[in-house]
C-alpha cells in the first residue's frame, strides 16, 4: 500500500493533469499499476479533492491515449520498434512470437481481453499496430470497451474506499476477479439480449 499512499499524496497535490500523464505512462509500459493508479485517482475525489465523475473521464482519456500511443508507434515503425531499448525490453522476440499466435487463434478479440492483462497489454497493442493485424478505430472500439468496464470499477473502488483502508484493500486484491466476474455478466447480458431480439424476430 505504500505504492497507494505515495500516487494519493502525489495526486491530492497536483490534481487530474498529475493522473492523466501517470496513466500514459502506464500504457507505454512503465512499471507502475494501472489499477493502483486509478483507485489512487478515486481516493483523492473521496477525500474531496475533485470530481469522481470528472475522474472517471480522466482515467479513460489518460488510459486510452496512453494505449493509442503504443498502437500508432508499433503502426508508424513496424518491426523496426522490436529494437528500441524499452520496446526491447517489454516485447522480446518470445514474447512477440506468443502475442502474434494468440491474435492467430482469439483475433481481434484479443484487444478486449489485452486490457484485463497487465502483464500483456503493452505487447500486444504494439504488436497489433506493428502488425497491421486491426485497425485503428477498431482496435480504439474494442480497447475503449474494455476500458468502459474496468476504469470506473477502480476508480469509483477508491471513491467510496477513500475513509476505509482495510475494505479497500480487500477489494484491490480482489478486484482482478471482479473486473473478470463483470465482463462475463456484461457478456450475459448482450447476449441475452441479442437472443431476445433474434426470439422477437422469428415471432413476427
Amino acid at each position: 500500500m505504500d505504492l497507494l499512499n505515495d500516487l494519493v499524496d502525489f495526486f491530492g497535490r497536483n490534481g487530474y493533469l498529475a493522473v492523466f500523464f501517470a496513466l500514459m505512462l502506464c500504457g507505454a509500459g512503465i512499471p507502475l499499476p494501472e489499477d493502483i493508479t486509478l483507485v489512487a485517482g478515486g481516493i483523492i475525489t473521496g477525500l474531496g479533492y475533485g470530481d469522481v465523475h470528472t475522474m472517471v473521464g480522466v482515467g479513460m482519456a489518460g488510459v486510452l491515449v496512453g494505449d493509442s500511443t503504443m498502437f500508432l508507434l508499433g503502426r508508424h515503425f513496424g518491426g523496426r520498434i522490436m529494437s528500441w531499448r524499452l520496446v526491447a525490453r517489454l516485447l522480446t522476440p518470445e514474447r512477440y512470437a506468443k502475442v502474434q499466435e494468440k491474435f492467430e487463434r482469439y483475433g481481434n478479440r484479443m484487444m478486449f481481453v489485452a486490457r484485463f492483462l497487465p502483464g500483456m497489454r503493452t505487447a500486444v497493442f504494439i504488436t497489433a499496430g506493428a502488425t497491421h493485424r486491426v485497425g485503428f478505430f477498431r482496435f480504439l472500439l474494442l480497447d475503449g470497451l474494455a476500458a468502459a468496464i474496468s476504469v470506473p470499477i477502480w476508480v469509483y473502488l477508491g471513491y467510496f474506499g477513500a475513509h476505509n483502508h482495510e475494505w479497500l484493500a480487500m477489494w484491490i486484491h480482489r478486484g482482478q476477479t471482479g473486473l473478470w466476474l463483470a465482463i462475463v455478466a456484461a457478456i450475459a447480458i448482450v447476449g441475452f439480449i441479442w437472443w431476445r431480439r433474434k426470439k422477437a424476430e422469428r415471432d413476427c
